[in-house]
């Protein structure tokens, strides 16, 4: 008997007369087995658009996802959770059932309608997950079958159960390790500014702020991986010991040094490249201590996410002087703006990973004063644990823990 993956490539055409044999041997059941339990097999019975589930894991038909209902850098305050219909995947789509979903800093920048004012509510959450595909259109069906494990991100949606994710912004993954999650926003990022951005020499001296977050663990790494001598600011002991293990030279606790004091004694000559995601003071000083032709990245400013203004206070009236007496550069960095270089960086990224070349620390609140972030309703608490500066690594949700006998771990 055909496959059902050879009927999705077969097409319209040939579904008759595969479903006509099925039912002249006997059995009244599609594709001649009956299943132990009542489930929705196909959406479209004329297959010329949709393939669910046809390798037997269960589609509700109703899911909850998370939906910005109002504007405001207050994310319980913004966000819903809404239940509401399993989406059905287009031609080129695939369905998604969500296994982990990552939390990032702009989540409450999203939340607020910072990036496309014209975009009002209710609109969806989360930028991205990674999960097994249990659904498709049938032009997605030529790259993808149901049973694989993918990961995507895109412009909200993935704080779901489900998600419908085109098929061409989508990863394929061997497994279902939210190691993988990390790569998609937070190393991307630094892989892409650190090398577009950065232009890193050996023997330079690189300044990463909040270095043993999501998307400074990698930031250290791959300065460390260009020979550059490598500073780390962090918040605690803990956190500087995860630096030195990734091969951070000098990490900085700042709740028990002084900063500026510390960079001005030991690095007298200034900072080469600096990779600040922080703002405020901390961006400030990052300017001031520039060497000469020192280049500073701005991937964000945290400590302003969540004002009304949604940016601290820059002092900067200056700052065009102070770039030019050093010929220093200031760049900001907005990773939807280098989306053609994203291929080749989860590429060789995922390539690093796979040799032990690269750690991808994954924070999942196992250390929470609440637990681990398990179910798509911890994705508030997982939000909250991040802007209180208590990660270690990437903030991953899991959204579906898998029940006993799950081989896709």
């Amino acid at each position: 008997m055909t496959s059902p993956p050879m009927l999705l490539r077969l097409g319209r055409r040939a579904a008759p007369s595969l479903i006509g044999r099925c039912r002249a041997a006997g059995t009244d059941t599609l594709f001649g087995v009956r299943p132990a339990v009542p489930r929705r097999f196909i959406i479209d019975t004329s297959y010329s658009a949709h393939f669910m589930d046809f390798k037997g894991s269960s589609i509700p038909s109703s899911m909850k996802k998370l939906v910005v209902t109002k504007l405001s850098q207050d994310f319980r305050e913004a966000v819903s959770v809404r239940t509401v219909a399993v989406p059905t995947p287009g031609d080129a789509e695939l369905l998604v059932r969500n296994r982990f979903v990552g939390i990032n800093a702009s989540d409450i920048n999203y939340s607020a309608g910072r990036y496309d004012p014209s975009v009002k509510p209710p609109f969806d959450a989360g930028f991205e997950g990674i999960g097994e595909v249990v659904g498709l259109g049938l032009s997605a069906s030529s790259r993808y079958t149901v049973g694989d494990m993918v990961a995507y991100f895109g412009s909200g949606g993935a704080f779901a159960e489900y998600t419908v994710v085109p098929a061409k912004e989508s990863v394929p993954v061997p497994s279902m390790k939210p190691e993988f999650l990390t790569l998609l926003v937070s190393g991307a990022t630094a892989y892409i500014a650190m090398k577009r951005l950065g232009n890193l020499a050996k023997g330079e001296t690189v300044l990463v702020t909040a270095a043993a977050g999501g998307t400074g663990q990698f930031a250290v790494q791959f300065a460390k991986q260009a020979g550059c001598h490598v500073i780390g600011t962090c918040s605690s002991d803990e956190k500087a010991g995860f630096l030195k293990s990734i091969g951070c030279d000098r990490p900085i606790n700042y709740s028990t040094e002084d900063l500026a004091k510390t960079l001005r004694k030991e690095y007298p000559q200034g900072i080469d490249v600096v990779y600040e995601s922080v703002g405020g003071s901390v961006l400030e000083l990052a300017v001031n201590s520039l060497a000469n032709k020192g280049r500073l990245i701005v991937i964000g400013f945290i400590s302003g996410y969540k004002t009304a203004a949604g940016i601290t206070p820059f002092n900067g009236g200056t700052l065009p002087v102070k770039l030019l007496q050093k010929s220093a550069s200031m760049r900001g960095f907005f990773l939807p703006h280098f989306i053609e270089d994203y291929k080749e960086a989860l590429r060789s990224m995922m390539q690093m990973f796979a040799k032990g070349e690269l750690v991808c620390e994954v924070d999942c609140g196992d250390m929470a004063q609440e637990g681990r972030f398990v179910g798509l309703e911890s994705v508030f608490r997982a939000v909250d644990y991040m802007y209180a500066g208590r990660n270690l690594g990437k903030v991953v949700v899991d959204v579906a823990p898998p029940t006993v006998g799950d081989s896709k771990l």
